[in-house]
């Protein structure tokens, strides 16, 4: 049987490593598959430019396009990153009749539906296990094997670096810019932080999953988006003083329609046609919870079904070596495809429930106040939370001299009423400040 061509579309730290695995696990490839896989060639900016991995330069291009479109490639594989030029480039590969297989999580988080319409039309596989949460076998799992369940919640640590940075901030004591150095000086982190800190990448993988668990069109722009800057080493001590931790959590749940219609929390019969929540931010979770104890750079992932009950994946999110196993293990499936003349599991949308807007969500609350030490101030507070319907399960003081440290934990509530309390809060003549505002995850409301 003629071997399966394969072209390589990107050659950084994870191209590399998917070269160097295609060369030295050729024959045990070639047993799994049926067939031999053979690189067609290596896309590149530079091909003068010296690599970890030696390849030959009869394979490097810098035309990408070219490479893509060629009739004697089988299969696309692509670990450039970036919205463009990889779009075109995929979109037309599948043109071509192409299978693509990538680890692209910014485009297949914006514009995932796009791409799967494409590869529908052309009867093209589109695979890209690699996009969220590394060697994690996880978007499998929610595309087939919970594909005759219904998930409820999907609930994720899915950035290393940003879990990193909060880990150093708890069990180090380090400030924040100290821990992203730190990160930094490791590897985890990028020159620019931006899209790891303020949560640009964790929201491209929250959309993804919820496509996929929600069966539903979910772009990284429907996703709500707090970064990690923000977070304090008094936050960090108050989640310690609480029992919790802090992490930047990828949340996506179903909220069941109410009686009108309305939004409720994500349990309970179906009383109207609801929505889809979808957010990224740093929330306070429980240290029972088996998220609170994934540390360094590590992702993890929990996620709830109907029958299936309450599941955790777990593993290394980034780096080459993880990221090229995902990469390898969807070009397995795709070459096996290939050779049977079928084309595998699509992500369907039928379901198009609404992303409700983040005032529609609902959870607990962490509100940190700084306010006058003197009789009398609570009684205020505790009103401005009773006129806007949020119910206080916990009050925490501290004195501070002439001011006081105030910390209030809330019941469930929605984000709107929360946030109409905070503004009546912050102008409030006892209180000095609304120090911060922070979620409470993971945990049934008592």
């Amino acid at each position: 049987m003629r071997p399966l061509r394969v072209a390589l579309l990107g050659c950084g730290t994870v191209g590399q490593e998917v070269y160097r695995l295609l060369r030295e696990q050729e024959a045990d490839l070639a047993a799994r598959v049926g067939t031999r896989l053979e690189v067609a060639g290596v896309a590149v900016r530079d091909a003068s430019r010296r690599r970890g991995v030696e390849v030959p330069a009869g394979l490097l291009t810098t035309d990408a396009m070219s490479l893509a479109a060629r009739q004697d490639v089988d299969i696309v594989v692509e670990v450039i990153g970036g919205i463009e030029p990889a779009r075109s480039l995929l979109l037309s590969a599948m043109a071509a009749g192409k299978s693509v297989v990538t680890a692209n999580k910014a485009l297949i988080g914006a514009d995932g539906a796009a791409m799967h319409t494409a590869a529908r039309e052309h009867g093209a596989d589109l695979f890209y296990e690699a996009a969220v949460a590394g060697a994690i076998p996880l978007l499998r799992p929610l595309r087939e094997s919970l594909a005759g369940d219904t998930v409820r919640r999907v609930l994720g640590i899915v950035n290393g670096t940003t879990n990193y940075i909060l880990d150093q901030m708890d069990t180090e004591g380090a400030s924040f810019a100290e821990a992203l150095a730190q990160a930094q000086a490791l590897g985890y982190a990028e020159a620019d932080p931006a899209a790891d800190v303020g949560g640009y990448d964790a929201a491209a993988k929250a959309a993804i999953l919820a496509s996929l668990a929600f069966h539903t069109r979910v772009a990284a722009g429907d996703v709500y988006r707090q970064g990690i800057a923000a977070v304090t080493a008094a936050d960090i001590a108050s989640a310690r003083t609480l029992g919790c931790v802090v992490k930047l959590l990828a949340i996506c749940e179903r909220c069941d329609g109410g009686p009108g219609g309305e939004a409720g929390p994500a349990v309970g019969a179906v009383q109207g046609p609801g929505g889809i929540s979808v957010r990224v931010h740093p929330a306070m979770i429980s240290r029972d919870h088996p998220l609170a104890s994934v540390r360094g750079a590590y992702n993890a992932v929990f996620v709830e079904a109907d029958s299936a009950g309450s599941l955790m994946f777990y593993g290394a999110g980034a780096g080459g070596g993880p990221t090229a196993s995902a990469v390898l293990g969807d070009l397995v499936v795709v070459a096996r495809n290939r050779l049977a003349g079928i084309r595998g599991p699509d992500a369907p949308s039928y379901a198009e429930l609404p992303v409700l807007p983040m005032s529609e969500a609902r959870t607990r609350y962490h509100v940190a106040l700084d306010v006058a030490d003197r009789p009398g101030v609570l009684a205020p507070v505790a009103a401005a939370f009773a006129r806007h319907q949020v119910s206080i399960k916990a009050v925490r003081q501290e004195g501070r001299g002439d001011d006081a440290y105030l910390v209030i934990v809330t019941h469930t509530a929605r984000e709107a009423a929360l946030a109409a309390t905070v503004a009546d809060l912050s102008a409030m003549d006892a209180v000095r400040a609304v120090d911060s505002v922070l979620r409470v995850e993971g945990e049934a409301d008592e």
